[in-house]
C-alpha cells in the first residue's frame, strides 16, 4: 500500500477527529520510526507518551507473542495468572499507601473510575479540578477537563465540577464546600503546555485534603512510570495521593489503564459497580508486566533524568539563541518549548528534516520521546530545531521589512 492510498482510505473512512500530519508511519524500534517510503525519524512524539519503553520493545513483543498463543481474553469474573502477576508488580512500584487496583483500557477510563470511586466513598458529588487540566474526553473525564473547546459542544456533563487556578492553593481552598468529594490534579499539565506544579502546591493540596477530609486524586497518566525521572512525578515533592490514575506508557504501547487506591477507598465498590469487558485482559497484562520489568531492569527512570537534563539544557541553549523562544519547561523527558508564534510550520518542517514533534496548543512544542532515546538522537533533534527556529525567524524578519 502506498502513501496516497493510505491517505485516501483514512480520509474517506476514519472519523474526522484528529489533526492529521502528512505522513504514514509503518514501523518503529526504540526512539526511531519509519514511514511508508522508508524515511527514518527521531520520534519525540512517542504516541503522546505511550511508547515509553520504545517502539516494539523486544521484551514487550515477546510477552505479547507468548500470551497470544496461550490466552487472549479472560473476563474479570474469572481468575487469571497473567493478571495476578501484573497486579502484584503494580502494587510493588505504587506509592506505599495504594494497595488496590482497577484495570481498564485507557487513561480516560482510569479517570472515570476515580471519579465514581470518590463520589461513592465520600457520598458527596463535588469535584475540584484545575484550570489548564486535561483528564480525558469521555463525558465524565471531560467534565474535569478545563479547555472550553473540548467541553462547549456537550451540555450534559457532570454537574458539581468546579475549577481552581492551577498552582493557587488559596483559590482551591475557597472553592471547597461541604459537598466536595475530591480534588483532581496533574503534577505536570501536559495538554495545556507542560506546566509544572509550583513547589509546595501538591504538598499544600495534600494538607488541605487531610484537613478537610476530602480525597486527593493525582492523574499520573502522562507523568508516571519514570517519565519525569521519578517512578511517579508526585515523588518530586514527596506527595502520595488517595487515588492515582495511570495509563499511556504502562502497556509498552498496548492499550491499558489503571486506577490505584487505598484499600478502604476501593473497597467501597461492590460487585457490578464498575466493570469492563476488556479491562485486565491477559494480553494487555502481559504487555504491561513486560514493560514494567524492562523499565526497572534497564534503569530507564535514571536514563529519563539523565537524558532529560541533556535535552532540557539543549532547549534552554536554543532559547538563549533564538528570540522566537519564550520559555522552556518540564521535568525528565516531559518537556515543552513555548514559542512566541504559531508552531505549525516547525512541526511540518520537522517531518521534512527527520524529527516527529508534538504540540500543546498553537505555540508550544511538547517532547515525550521514549525513555530509551539516545544522546545522539537528542543532539540530532536539537540541531534540527536550531535550523527550524532560524528559518522561522528569517521568514518573520523578511515579512517585517
Amino acid at each position: 500500500m502506498n502513501w496516497e492510498l493510505i491517505k485516501e482510505l483514512e480520509d474517506k473512512y476514519f472519523a474526522p477527529v484528529y489533526q492529521k500530519f502528512p505522513i504514514a508511519i509503518v514501523r518503529g524500534f526504540g526512539a526511531t520510526v519509519w514511514d511508508i517510503n522508508g524515511k527514518e525519524y527521531v520520534d519525540c512524539m512517542g504516541g503522546y507518551g505511550v511508547a515509553l519503553v520504545g517502539h516494539c520493545n523486544p521484551k514487550v513483543v515477546e510477552a505479547i507473542k507468548k500470551q497470544a498463543e496461550r490466552l487472549i481474553t479472560c473476563h474479570g469474573s474469572l481468575y487469571n495468572d497473567t493478571r495476578a502477576t501484573l497486579l502484584e508488580k503494580l502494587i510493588k512500584i505504587a506509592p506505599k499507601s495504594l494497595d488496590k487496583v482497577y484495570l481498564a483500557n485507557s487513561g480516560a477510563e482510569a479517570v472515570e473510575c476515580a471519579l465514581k470511586l470518590a463520589r461513592k466513598y465520600t457520598g458527596k458529588p463535588e469535584i475540584i479540578a484545575m484550570t489548564g487540566s486535561f483528564h480525558g474526553k469521555t463525558l465524565g473525564a471531560l467534565s474535569t477537563t478545563w479547555n472550553p473547546k473540548y467541553r462547549e459542544a456537550y451540555s450534559n456533563l457532570l454537574t458539581h465540577v468546579r475549577f481552581a487556578p492551577f498552582g493557587k492553593l488559596d483559590k482551591v481552598e475557597e472553592l471547597i464546600s461541604n459537598d466536595t468529594a475530591a480534588i483532581i490534579v496533574e503534577p505536570i499539565q501536559g495538554e495545556s503546555g507542560i506546566h509544572v506544579a509550583p513547589n509546595g502546591f501538591l504538598k499544600g493540596l495534600r494538607e488541605i485534603c487531610d484537613r478537610k477530609n476530602i480525597l486527593l486524586i493525582i492523574d499520573e497518566i502522562q507523568t508516571g512510570f519514570g517519565r519525569t525521572g521519578k517512578m511517579w512525578c508526585a515523588q518530586h515533592w514527596n506527595v502520595e495521593p488517595d487515588i492515582m490514575c495511570v495509563a499511556k506508557g504502562i502497556g509498552g504501547g498496548f492499550p491499558i489503564g489503571a486506577t490505584l487506591a487505598k484499600s478502604e477507598i476501593m473497597s467501597i465498590f461492590k460487585p457490578g459497580d464498575h466493570t469492563s469487558t476488556f479491562g485486565g485482559n491477559p494480553l494487555a497484562c502481559a504487555a504491561a508486566s513486560a514493560a514494567i520489568d524492562y523499565l526497572l531492569e534497564n534503569n530507564l527512570i535514571e536514563n529519563a533524568a539523565k537524558m532529560g537534563s541533556i535535552f532540557k539544557s539543549g532547549l534552554e541553549g536554543l532559547a538563549k539563541k533564538h528570540k522566537i523562544v519564550r520559555e522552556v519547561r518540564g521535568l525528565g523527558l516531559m518537556l515543552g518549548l513555548e514559542s512566541r508564534f504559531d508552531i505549525r510550520s516547525i512541526l511540518l518542517n520537522g517531518i521534512r528534516d527527520g524529527v516527529l514533534l508534538l504540540y500543546s496548543g498553537r505555540n508550544i512544542l511538547r517532547f515525550l520521546p521514549p525513555l530509551v532515546i539516545k544522546e545522539e538522537q537528542i543532539k540530532f533533534t536539537l540541531d534540527v530545531l536550531d535550523r527550524l527556529l532560524s528559518e522561522e525567524e528569517a521568514i518573520r524578519e523578511s515579512h517585517n521589512t
